[in-house]
């Protein structure tokens, strides 16, 4: 409620969870189904949107898998089910189109974040076509990892290495701030296609009085489509 991005993707969201945040952010719609079973059931991949600044045209799940269209499956060597929500939103004001991709990649699986690279970016080629095309995730890689260099070696630019203005810890995980500082690393990432020029980019440290609110640092970026 106090950045307001218009647009966000969350990781490893569970139902309860899911409720509470649609119910303290009625300024938002929420979409994304479980992974386990592509109802309720295992961690969302959700993505909410500013319900008065966007138009959902199109939106949907597919798994991160030998058969994409089976949610609920474990794919290649993954430890978990994995998953992709997705949405083609238009600006109400501008009339403009977005199309925002949302996941969260195996932290055990190496074949399974290799294909799941992949598979975003044929995924991305048939939904958004020739729309400006955003992924935000947890993609458990830093930046020199195979699957972010996949992601950049087919089109999707970094925000972090590209955005005009940096700002903030070049890190992202640090387990409730278990992770001495000078250990942690920045496995969280926002792509963007060449229709999307990112303007400012932000890793935010912030740390509550009473506590972190998650294990990871979350990411902010402003675009210009």
């Amino acid at each position: 409620a106090y950045y307001a991005p218009d647009i966000v993707g969350m990781q490893e969201v569970v139902k309860n969870q899911l409720d509470d945040l649609k119910e303290r952010l009625p300024q938002y719609t929420a979409l994304g189904v479980g992974r386990a079973d592509g109802k309720e059931k295992g961690e969302y991949c959700s993505l909410f949107y500013k319900t008065d600044r966007f138009e959902l045209l199109e939106n949907g799940d597919f798994g991160l898998s030998e058969t994409p269209d089976s949610i609920g499956k474990k794919g290649w060597d993954a430890a978990c089910e994995r998953i992709v929500t997705w949405a083609v939103l238009k600006d109400k004001v501008s009339g403009g189109k977005v199309a925002a991709f949302n996941t969260h990649f195996d932290h055990v699986g190496k074949v399974a974040r290799r294909e799941s690279a992949k598979l975003i970016l044929e995924k991305i080629k048939q939904i958004a076509g020739e729309l400006p095309a955003i992924i935000t995730g947890d993609f458990n890689g830093t930046v020199d990892s195979e699957p972010v260099t996949i992601l950049t070696e087919g089109g999707m630019r970094n925000a972090c290495s590209t955005a005009k203005a940096v700002y903030g810890p070049t890190w992202s995980f640090h387990d409730f701030g278990r992770i001495p500082v000078e250990k942690r690393r920045l496995i969280d990432f926002i792509f963007v296609n060449a229709s999307v020029e990112v303007e400012r980019y932000r890793t935010v440290g912030d740390k509550p009085d009473n506590g972190y609110l998650s294990d990871h640092a979350p990411v902010l970026v402003t675009l210009k489509l």
